[in-house]
Formats: C-alpha cells, structure tokens, sequence
C-alpha cells in the first residue's frame, strides 16, 4: 500500500519509503537513499549502503551532487547571479539551493538533473528533486554493474524523482 505524506495546504507527496521501495524494485538495484544534499543527511534508505555506512555514503554522494549542483564549471549559464542558496559560498554561477525561479532552460528548476558515477562494480545514479522552495533533496540509486540497466535506472529515477515534486 502506497502512503503519502500531507505537508500542509493540500501538497500531496509519495512517501519517501514508497518511492525507495519502487527503486529497489528496479533491475539489479542494490541501496537507494533520498539525501539532503546541503546537510548530508539521508532522509530514507533501501538496501545496502556503497561502503557499508548509510551516513558516510549519504555525506559522501552529497558532496558530489552539492559540486554538480553548485560550480559554474557544470552550470556556467544556469543562473542568472541570485542570492546563494543553503550552504553556497556565494560567487558567480552560485545559487543552485536558491529554488524554483532561478533555473536553467525554462527560467525554472535545478540546472543539473542528474549525476552518473560508473565504477568498476556498479552505476551511481544521483537524482536532483526539484521544487518550488528552497530544496536540497536528491535521489539516490546505486546499481550493481552486471545486472543492473543504466538507461531504465535513469529513466524509472527521473520519473521517481518527479512524483517527489514538493511543491
């Protein structure tokens, strides 16, 4: 049975255990975890953790998708210079925290959808959640290399992603 999570004046989300449960579902998944990439605290997990500690991976991915997220060298012409967001220096390209307006193509939304992390064993597929306030939530799936399907994992996430749409 799917639950959602009632946050306020009618905003309905998928609960996170629900949206875990749905990417472990996914051809040779083996963790997930939803990170609040500017705390690095991991909201909801699945599976085994890469490296066998929930809380050191969720730091670790976090740092990777706060740099995606945050240096201009991957979001050059993403923002248009606003106010840094949660835990940004600040600076030229900044901002990535800073929420719905501010966005690449479309003038909304996060610059990075996703980050792709191939190692010798396994996919990392990080997935930004975006939202209309202040959001620092990504999904993230680890699949194991030999079984797992890179493009459907991209896919199912994006789609997981969306349902989490807070606002």
């Amino acid at each position: 049975m799917r639950q959602d999570i009632r946050l306020g004046e009618g905003v309905r989300v998928p609960g996170i255990d629900a949206c875990l449960d749905e990417a472990m579902a996914l051809p040779g998944a083996r963790g997930a975890a939803v990170v609040d990439w500017t705390s690095g605290l991991a909201l909801g997990t699945a599976g085994e953790p890469p490296g066998g500690d929930q809380e050191a991976a969720a730091a670790e991915t976090a740092e990777l998708a706060r740099a995606a997220a945050e240096l201009p060298t991957f979001t050059p012409d993403a923002w248009d210079g606003a106010a840094p967001g949660p835990g940004v220096g600040g600076g030229a390209g900044a901002g990535a925290g800073s929420g719905g307006g501010n966005g690449a193509a479309g003038g909304k939304g996060l610059p990075v959808e996703d980050v792709i992390v191939s190692t010798r064993d396994g996919y990392h597929v990080l997935c930004f959640v975006d939202t209309t306030f202040d959001s620092s939530v990504f999904l993230h799936l680890w699949l194991d290399r030999d079984t797992g399907n890179l493009a459907l994992a991209r896919i199912r996430v994006r789609q997981l992603a969306e349902r989490l749409v807070l606002g």
